[in-house]
Order: structure tokens, then C-alpha cells, then sequence
């Protein structure tokens, strides 16, 4: 029981440094655009989107933690071993979150997530503890890792082309207007950039929200998959606060690096990132609010001056994209047999 309890406590650790890493690295998505357009100050975009942040988790129900709660099943193992399970998968997210911070390059703490717990799962206890959805898939059913993935490859499709056709409609709209109208669309930029915050906080927060609560059905300390009051409280003020910390390295890759920003960029950016994210918080399907905006910017460019995006830094990213996945499955497994060394995962 002691041991079960230490554990239980490191996994509540770990999933506060995730949550911490995970608001840190996509801060940079929200304020980004809203600072290189100059809408906001970087004081007056942290608080906004700290704050907004934090209501997401609170607000925002549990659908997508009752998803990623439950995509791996460890009911076979004895609690201590599917405790050390979890905590390899959360290690291999929050070390591959770090690394990307680093780089200075946005990719998903999703999908970290998502490789980490797979990749460990498989190598402890085999490939049929992992809900692969295949099966439920031919019955036209979306559970398991196949919702994951759906949710994190087609959100990024998403962002591009409703970035595409919303800058398309605004130019359309917009055509005799002065510059003038900046102004108006700068202040626009506080209520969407306030939408897209707590869009955020509503599904990132509730895959840490998930996990946690799968450590109590796990160790017994609650008898069915549902999302205590104090843990999603935890994850709010994780994520919040890695969220006020910020992560500018992501921030001159966002705003700069990509295309440049200007005020109807920003705006449409945040109004197609926080209506893709909101709508995925809903289904309960786990998404990447970093693939998100990313593809929005590019959808925007792409619409206005495809000579003018930087698809070079596209390709980077979009390269990070498809390795975070078996990255992270690589860093769970070597994760797992360390500690199988010392005894800990037998």
C-alpha cells in the first residue's frame, strides 16, 4: 500500500509538470498572433489567456478526459506495475514537450501523450491492452486510438481550410474599408483571442484531467471513471500557470516565421482555432491546439499570398508533427526498461 501510495503521488507530480509543460508550449499559440499584431501587450495577453485558462477545465466538462481515460486498459496488471505504466508514458510526453520547447518548435503535447502511453502499454503489457478502435471502426464507431487520431489529423485540415475560406470572405468584405479598420480589429482580438484561451484550457487540460483519474481507478482510490472535483482543479492551475510562464521561443515561430501576421491574420486565426478546438472539447476528441493555430496561419497565407508563407517552416513543423508520435513511443519504451532494471517494472 505504501508503495501504491508513492506512486500514486508521483503520478499526481508528473501530471502537474505535463500540465505545466503543456500550458508553457502552447502559450505561444494564443499570444502569438495577438502580439505580433499588436493588439495586446505581452502582460495583457498572458493575463487574458491565463485566466480564460484556467475557466476552460473548470467549464468545460470532462468528454475528452472520459476519452483519453480510457483508451489504454491495464486492469490485468497489478496496481503498483500499471501505476509505473503511467508514469512512463507521462515522463516520455513531459521529456518530449521539453525537448520541442528547446527547439524553439510547436508540436503536440497531444501526441506526445498519445505515443508515450501507447509505445509503454505495448511493451509492458502487450498490444491488446491498447484500444485500438479498428474493430468498432468497420461499425462506423469512433472510440479508442483511432478517435485520437482522427481528432489530431483532421483538426490541423480543419484549421487550414476554414483559415483559407474565412480570409477569403473577411478580404471579400473588407475591400473598401480603410486602414482604419485595424483598430476595430484589433480590439476584436480580445474577445476571440479570450475564446481560443479558454477553447484551450477545455481539452488540453482534460487529457492530463484523464490520466490522473485513471491512476485512481488503477489504484483503487475510486471505483468508476469519474473526474474528481480536485483534480480538475489541479489541472487548471498546471496548465494555467505554465500558460502565464509562457513558452516565447514557439511565439517568434508563430507570429514571424510562418507569414506575417497582420491584424485580420490574427483575428481570423484565433476565430478558426477556437471553434475547431471548442467543437472537439464538446465530442470529447483530444486535439492539438498547436497543430490548430499553426495550420490556421498557414490555411491564411495560403488564402492571401502563397509565395509569402514560409512553407520551408511549414515542413519542419509538419515534420515534427509525424514523428512526435513514435518519438515519444521510443522515449516511454526506453523509459520502462529503466526502471525494469531496478526491479520496478517487473
Amino acid at each position: 500500500m505504501d508503495t501504491v501510495w508513492l506512486l500514486i503521488v508521483l503520478a499526481g507530480l508528473m501530471v502537474v509538470l505535463f500540465d505545466f509543460t503543456n500550458g508553457f508550449h502552447d502559450a505561444s499559440n494564443m499570444v502569438a498572433s495577438v502580439i505580433a499584431s499588436r493588439a495586446m501587450t505581452p502582460l495583457q495577453s498572458v493575463l487574458i489567456v491565463g485566466g480564460f485558462t484556467f475557466l476552460g477545465p473548470v467549464l468545460g466538462g470532462t468528454a475528452v478526459a472520459n476519452t483519453i481515460g480510457k483508451f489504454v486498459t491495464l486492469d490485468e496488471l497489478p496496481d503498483a506495475l500499471s501505476l509505473v505504466v503511467v508514469l512512463c508514458g507521462l515522463f516520455a510526453a513531459t521529456a518530449w514537450n521539453f525537448i520541442t520547447w528547446w527547439r524553439g518548435i510547436p508540436s503536440s503535447s497531444s501526441h506526445a501523450l498519445v505515443g508515450g502511453l501507447c509505445g509503454v502499454v505495448v511493451v509492458s503489457a502487450g498490444p491488446d491492452q491498447v484500444v485500438w478502435g479498428l474493430e468498432a471502426l468497420t461499425r462506423g464507431e469512433f472510440t479508442g486510438v483511432t478517435k485520437v487520431l482522427l481528432a489530431l489529423i483532421l483538426s490541423p485540415l480543419m484549421g487550414f481550410w476554414l483559415g483559407f475560406v474565412l480570409q477569403r470572405v473577411m478580404l471579400l468584405l473588407l475591400r473598401s474599408a480603410s486602414p482604419l479598420v485595424n483598430r476595430e480589429l484589433r480590439g476584436a482580438q480580445w474577445l476571440t483571442t479570450a475564446c481560443l484561451a479558454f477553447s484551450h484550457g477545455a481539452n488540453d487540460a482534460q487529457k492530463s484531467m484523464g490520466i490522473l483519474t485513471l491512476c485512481l481507478l488503477l489504484s483503487g482510490q475510486i471505483d468508476t471513471f469519474e473526474v474528481p472535483l480536485w483534480v480538475i482543479m489541479l489541472c487548471a492551475s498546471a496548465i494555467t500557470l505554465g500558460t502565464v510562464l509562457g513558452g516565447w521561443k514557439i511565439v517568434r515561430t508563430l507570429a514571424f516565421a510562418i507569414y506575417k501576421i497582420r491584424p485580420l491574420h490574427a483575428l481570423n486565426s484565433q476565430l478558426t482555432s477556437a471553434g475547431v478546438v471548442f467543437l472537439a472539447s464538446l465530442v470529447g476528441a483530444p486535439v492539438s491546439t498547436t497543430h490548430v493555430v499553426s495550420s490556421s496561419i498557414m490555411g491564411i497565407g495560403a488564402s492571401e499570398r502563397p509565395r509569402a508563407v514560409r512553407w520551408t517552416k511549414a515542413r519542419e513543423i509538419a515534420l515534427t508533427w509525424l514523428i512526435t508520435i513514435p518519438g515519444a513511443a521510443v522515449l516511454a519504451m526506453l523509459c520502462y526498461g529503466l526502471v525494469s532494471l531496478f526491479g520496478l517494472g517487473q
